[in-house]
């Protein structure tokens, strides 16, 4: 049996705890391609206009799943994965979305429901209603998990240590670490953006990439502790209500206390809705902190050569910054 997995939204931060998991159940993982124009244009064509960028790329990724022949497509309910707060409403309804909106997709979807009280999803309880449809037993789910548990916590444990997401992944399915992080360079960046915005090539136009090549560190969200994060919104007399988008405004209030980080880059995606609060919150509290800030907004007609050119001007100014400091120190 063949379960797809699309390589899109939280893929970039649950693909090991999954795809352990399904195989450790004897079952063949097929991971969509890489996001290519071609797939974007599929995705927006089976889309309504208001959604986000990161769901029509989500559909074109189950498009090319379905003609590739899975038996099964995972599509999980993203519901919480803290007391309190939640996921945004378009990853709580994505399984109906998918189900009556794209072609054949409709009795070929597994879709549990997320809900936990932290960012390891790998209760026996939350996938257990699969068990019939897949043919598995309570026993074969929970040993399944306990393996997709390790993955994932070693997957976390490589990014913390300063690695990409994608390196992570990387790392978790070959055991090849890459290159360690550089210690030597001119400018640290804050990246601030979710997962599917950041890692996403195609959509953030290898952003990490091009910064390194302009030597420059970058340090995202999933690179931090949680714990410290988490104390950066103790002083909020109401934290938000998404999970994820907390954690972004944690990682963005830390990079404006660090004296290690020159500037902060955010990367977000046109049409969605959390992120047009945070970024106006950083717009504000960037300018009281003296620290760079810059919003790159992107979606399906963003042009490379308008990222590239901002993006040098950007680190440009920052160092500059940096040199005439040091003169004058």
């Amino acid at each position: 049996m063949k379960i797809g997995i699309p390589r899109a939204l939280l893929y970039y931060y649950y693909h090991p705890l999954w795809k352990t998991f399904f195989e450790k159940l004897g079952f063949e993982v097929v991971t969509s391609g890489k996001t290519t124009k071609e797939l974007i244009d599929r995705g927006i064509k089976a889309s309504v206009p208001e959604i986000c960028v990161p769901i029509k790329i989500f559909n074109g990724h189950v498009l090319e799943l379905l003609d590739a022949g899975v038996d099964y497509l995972f599509v999980p309910r993203m519901m919480n994965i803290r007391k309190g707060e939640f996921f945004c409403p378009k990853f709580m309804g994505l399984p109906d979305m998918v189900r009556y909106s794209l072609p054949g997709a409709q009795d070929r979807i597994l879709f549990p429901k997320i809900a936990s009280s932290s960012d390891d999803i790998s209760d026996v309880h939350i996938y257990s209603e699969m068990g019939e449809a897949l043919g598995v037993s309570h026993k074969q789910i929970k040993d399944a998990l306990l393996d997709g548990q390790k993955s994932w916590e070693e997957f976390r444990r490589i990014s913390q240590k300063g690695y990409t997401a994608l390196e992570a992944l990387d790392y978790v399915e070959t055991g090849k670490k890459s290159d360690k992080p550089m210690e030597a360079y001119k400018v640290t960046i804050g990246l601030m953006g979710y997962v599917y915005d950041v890692y996403d090539e195609f959509v953030s136009m290898g952003i990490v990439d091009r910064l390194r090549e302009m030597n420059v560190r970058v340090i995202t969200f999933e690179m931090m502790d949680e714990e410290l994060l988490d104390k950066e919104l103790t002083d909020m007399k109401k934290r938000l209500f998404w999970t994820f988008s907390n954690k972004l405004l944690a990682s963005g209030y830390r990079f404006l206390k660090d004296d290690d980080i020159d500037g902060i880059i955010h990367v977000t995606a046109f049409g969605c809705g959390p992120d047009s609060l945070i970024g106006k919150l950083m717009e504000l509290d960037s300018s009281e902190y003296g620290k760079p800030f810059m919003t790159i907004r992107v979606d399906e007609h963003t042009g490379e050569n308008h990222l590239q050119t901002r993006i040098e001007a950007f680190i440009d100014m920052i160092y500059r910054k940096k040199l005439k400091a040091k003169k004058e120190a």
